[in-house]
């Protein structure tokens, strides 16, 4: 690893020790509004997009606020869809909007969560900085990388808080890997592996649709947006994510939370080159593959295999293999295990997790400091990059060429 990017033993042992392993401690720019939230004072927040993800952030927040554990209050919640506005108004007790766009002009919404299919997540996170509030997106960051760029672009240049609701990378147990790697436990990174698969007799992601649902009562210009026109069709409301038009699929629901965490440990790389492989082999239901693998490699010569399948949940756990150690994840804690031809030089070791905030937590105290939450907008492109050319690997059956040094395509 370069130099720079070495600590020494003593830092490491005091930090690992301490479990100060500190993360937002880059500010970001002062934004253009003065709408920055005070150590105390009250945070108000709107919830874009309220299914089920965006249900149970409404929960999750009316609670904090109940509890006390935040100083925050839910005004406002946004829906297309007339059954799911009746929910989040009875849940919340917030003023309704139908089109976000209205919903960014109240004076006193500091933030949103966005929790709305993937192809809106580009534009409504860009309008809500361009208003002058905080974010909260839910992963993926965006359904193509290219929007993932703009998304990241208005954020430095706006000096909004931008969080990618990737959960796990707010688990300590990946900052901690991150210490460990930059303290040259492994040697020389050479290539890890991670998955992420489920199974289910009738097909991930058939969830339930609701009889009621018509053009009276939903949306449909609205849902569709910038994708394909195409027929009022409930199937693709309520289960977006078995079609292109509106999903990536595997890669973009679950790998990107799984890349998104090892980017923490490894540290957030643009790829150089990234290929996909797959196919529907169970469920002819849909668009997307029900099994799909990608193999990224990044500059630092170093590669990443992801794997995932939604007929068989066998999967395979996160491994971090060096020229000199490998890492895992067992029991809780970051195991480190040297090679045999390392084990005179080095014993193995164990490291336990430190108690760290959660997601959205983060996300408020960051709001506050004006510091980098746990998976900002910088690092969520960069995950962004790679699940979104694993996505056009398959799809275009080639592999994808990518230049970190101007972040564009090269073949």
């Amino acid at each position: 690893m370069p130099d720079s990017d070495k600590i020494t033993r003593r830092d490491f042992l005091r930090r690992t020790a301490a479990g100060a392993i500190a993360v937002g401690t880059g500010l970001l720019a002062r934004p253009a509004s003065s709408q920055v939230a005070g150590a105390n004072e009250r945070i108000g927040v709107g919830v874009i997009g309220c299914g089920g993800m965006g249900t149970g952030h409404l929960r999750a927040l009316v609670d904090m606020a109940a509890k006390g554990e935040e100083s925050l209050a839910v005004i406002a919640v946004c829906d297309i869809y007339e059954l799911r506005k009746e929910r989040a108004k009875s849940i919340s007790g917030a003023q309704v909007f139908h089109d976000y766009h209205d919903m960014l002009q109240l004076p006193d919404l500091d933030a949103v969560f966005i929790a709305t299919p993937d192809h809106w997540h580009a534009r409504m996170a860009i309008d809500a900085m361009e208003a002058g509030k905080d974010v909260y997106v839910e992963k993926p960051m965006t359904l193509y990388w290219q929007e993932a760029k703009e998304v990241a672009g208005t954020a430095s240049r706006t000096g909004r808080v931008l969080q990618v609701g990737a959960q796990s990378t707010s688990e300590d147990i990946w900052w901690q890997a991150r210490w460990l790697i930059r303290a040259g436990t492994l040697g020389k990174l050479l290539w890890t592996q991670t998955g992420y698969c489920r199974n289910t007799k009738e097909g991930e992601w058939n969830w339930p649709m609701d009889p009621e649902a018509s053009p009276q009562n939903l949306d449909w210009k609205r849902f569709l947006g910038s994708a394909p026109k195409r027929p009022f069709d409930p199937e693709r409301f309520f289960r977006f994510r078995k079609y292109w038009d509106y999903s990536g699929g595997i890669a973009t629901d679950l790998l990107y939370h799984q890349l998104a965490h090892l980017q923490v440990a490894l540290g957030p790389e643009f790829p150089k080159r990234v290929v996909a492989a797959g196919g529907i082999y169970a469920f002819p239901d849909r668009e997307v593959p029900d099994t799909f693998h990608a193999v990224v490699d990044y500059p630092t010569d170093h590669s990443v295999v992801m794997l995932s399948s939604m007929a068989n949940r066998q999967s395979l756990p996160d491994v971090i293999r060096g020229h000199e150690a490998t890492m895992y994840f067992q029991d809780g804690q970051v195991v480190v295990i040297p090679e045999d031809e390392f084990k005179k030089d080095r014993s193995e070791m164990r490291v336990k997790p430190e108690p760290r905030s959660g997601h959205r937590k983060n996300f408020f105290e960051c709001m506050r400091s004006r510091r980098r939450p746990h998976c900002d907008a910088l690092t969520g492109y960069k995950v962004m990059v790679a699940i979104g050319l694993s996505v056009e690997s398959y799809r275009k059956q080639k592999a994808m060429l990518f230049d970190p040094v101007r972040e564009e395509v090269v073949g």
